[in-house]
């Protein structure tokens, strides 16, 4: 056998699934076998490849034993004179495997083979090719003086800047995305070192490679899209640990005992200016919002309660107690704010809406606990009103100001209606563009690109791929998305290569799935994008479900002593009480099928199901499929309410 493909998988169904598209696409006509090792993903990704890819050699671990060792699972038992270890969140061109296996042909001394990646926009990828780490390397990295002057020679070494990207080069350091082994050379050099969990076991078998005589090439003539890290989250204080800590293993196993103590400090270093940087950042991004809408109103209401008390309560001089101004004011600011926030106005993209809506509900809530409390407490109902009214134009004052001053992170809307141009032959393109309708609220355009003259005839035709650059600029573009289906890898790359310099967004709709996927940029990379049924995956609306079901349980728990007896059983209905309220459950849940979740989002099981709304019905396995498919894609905290009041019956259910 030439080739065996190893693909470790960790919670990434969506992209592994493009991922074996293209990688059987890339060895048709060669001797080649695909291992997949799944380190207890717990997204369907299992059940997904087994159904669509029963040809793969899938190895299912029940614990996640890191990605060397899932690595080495599949490597001892593999055939292939070449090894490929390739990530799961890439795009394989369809002759990539092909040119890569005659280049290693040609080249006996080759013990490892990298290739030209770029990222989810088109844009190359810098770690495509990259030197050892050596102290002097790590502390230009570390420092940034790499990123300052990245074609030097000296500060450059980190990603060899200084080399022409489009010729192929010896280079010190494969990346694990793709990184194609000699078997021979791993017989003579050993497996990847499993003391690495995760980072640093690609620098680790590249340099033993280099060691064992062998040389690493980095080969630009074969290409794929890497989408950077969806495995994992770079930005997280975890990766900075883990990756850091992988590199001071690697200098205590390869550099002399100076040079590994050195790098080990510079390392050290690193770790913590970084993960500092990481919490600071992390935590300022998180609060700076609500802080500042805090700090707003408290200082507006602060005037206004002096313009009124002045004015209209104490005209002949007096104050406010300093409990209402440095107690009270503060209380209900806090109220108005957890209501903002439970209303979804710090979620983004930011909506004025939710803004509203929170105000105006924690207006209410204050209101109702202000005619609860005693006389001594009760100030003044208007100027409740006045400083809700100012905290509104406040608050959304700010996100104005932070719209209008081009942050992206804080844009308003974010573009709801976005345009669409889907490339590919008519009956792809129209699944594609009804899949679009589907998961989106409101685009604002969808049309459709063709891949010659013959799909002029297709409703919504907005012309041919060889005009797309000016197809986007004419119809104003947003997202590019192009069927996989109809497509090759290759064409594909090389339209988001051409066009990456536009500010448009690209997409890639694998064939016959239920998603959309790509990346929005290097920075956000991590943040899987998917466009699919997964209204109920938004963050607001799993905290909403999850405070539902708090609520409801401990209502239901309270109530429990009368309303138990009006269930099919008592005892479980309890139990299923402090199931919801410890997290192990839902109040509704999908109602299981034999073959769904693998296109659903996740979420807790449920008590009752959607097929309970209609319960003297017997729902069929196909309408129930449906039902599940509406509840996921159009979720509403009414869903949930009328369900448990339809099927309140069965909430004693085993």
């Amino acid at each position: 056998m030439k080739l065996s493909v190893v693909i470790v998988n960790y919670n990434v169904k969506y992209f592994i699934e493009q991922c074996l598209h293209s990688v059987f696409a890339a060895t048709e006509g060669l001797d080649a076998e695909v291992f997949v090792v799944d380190n207890n993903s717990v997204d369907g990704s299992v059940e997904m490849i087994a159904e669509k890819f029963p040809q793969v050699n899938l190895i299912s671990n029940s614990d996640n034993p890191g990605f060397s060792k899932a690595n080495n699972q599949a490597i001892r038992i593999a055939q292939g004179e070449y090894i490929l270890l390739l990530n799961p969140d890439t795009l394989v061109e369809q002759d990539t495997l092909k040119k890569c296996v005659d280049f290693m042909d040609a080249h006996p001394d080759a013990g490892g083979l990298g290739i030209k990646m770029i990222d989810g926009k088109g844009r190359f990828l810098p770690e495509s090719k990259r030197g050892l780490p050596t102290p002097a390397v790590a502390f230009y990295k570390i420092f940034g003086l790499s990123a300052l002057f990245p074609k030097s020679k000296t500060f450059g070494k980190y990603h060899l800047g200084y080399l022409d990207k489009d010729k192929t080069h010896e280079v010190d350091v494969l990346s694990g995305a793709f990184m194609m082994l000699r078997k021979k050379t791993l017989d003579e050099t050993g497996l990847l070192d499993e003391d690495f969990f995760m980072y640093g076991e690609d620098i680790d078998l590249s340099y033993r490679i280099t060691k064992s005589g062998y040389k690493n090439y980095y080969y630009p003539e074969a290409r794929i899209i890497h989408y950077k890290g969806e495995s994992t989250r770079k930005s997280s204080i975890n990766y900075v640990f883990v990756f850091y800590r992988a590199m001071v293993i690697f200098a205590e196993k390869h550099f002399s005992l100076h040079h590994a103590r050195l790098f080990s400090f510079l390392i050290n270093l690193a770790i913590y200016l970084r993960a500092g940087i990481a919490v600071v950042y992390r935590v300022f991004k998180k609060l700076i919002l609500p802080v500042s809408d805090a700090l707003i109103m408290y200082g507006g209401a602060l005037l206004i309660t002096a313009y009124w008390e002045s004015n209209v309560i104490y005209h002949a001089g007096g104050h406010y107690p300093p409990l209402f101004q440095y107690g009270i004011l503060p209380a209900y600011i806090l109220i108005w704010l957890a209501a903002v926030l439970l209303s979804g106005g710090y979620d983004l993209p930011l909506r004025l809406r939710r803004v509203i809506t929170g105000m105006f509900t924690g207006t209410i809530t204050i209101l109702v606990f202000y005619a609860l409390l005693p006389a001594e407490f009760r100030f003044s109902r208007a100027l409740i009103v006045l400083i809700a009214a100012w905290g509104l134009i406040a608050i959304t004052g700010i996100r104005f100001i932070l719209h209008l001053a081009g942050f992206k992170d804080y844009r308003i809307g974010a573009n709801p209606n976005r345009r669409f141009a889907v490339v590919g032959n008519p009956a792809e393109a129209e699944r594609v563009v009804e899949l679009l309708r589907k998961s989106l609220v409101n685009p604002g355009f969808i049309g459709i690109v063709g891949l010659d003259h013959k799909s002029r005839k297709q409703n919504g035709y907005i012309g041919q791929m060889a005009n797309l650059s000016s197809i986007i600029s004419i119809y104003k573009i947003d997202e590019v998305i192009f069927c996989a289906k109809d497509m090759p890898a290759h064409q594909i790359i090389d339209a988001m290569s051409h066009h990456s310099q536009m500010r448009t967004e690209y997409k890639i709709a694998p064939p016959e799935s239920m998603s959309i996927i790509g990346s929005n940029s290097i920075s956000t990379s991590r943040d899987l994008y998917i466009i699919d049924i997964n209204s109920i995956s938004k963050v607001n609306n799993r905290r909403n479900k999850r405070i539902f079901d708090i609520l409801a349980s401990l209502i239901l728990l309270v109530l429990s002593p009368v309303v138990m007896f009006f269930t099919r059983n008592a005892f479980y209905f309890v139990l299923n009480l402090f199931k919801i309220l410890t997290g192990y459950r839902s109040v509704v849940g999908y109602t299981p099928l034999p073959d769904s979740g693998t296109e659903l989002p996740q979420i807790r099981k449920g008590i009752l199901y959607p097929t309970d709304l209609f319960p003297e019905r017997d729902i069929d396995d196909d309408t129930a499929r449906t039902l599940n498919m509406l509840y996921a894609r159009d979720y509403r905290l009414n869903n949930d309410f009328n369900i448990l009041i339809k099927g309140f019956k069965r909430m004693g259910r085993k």
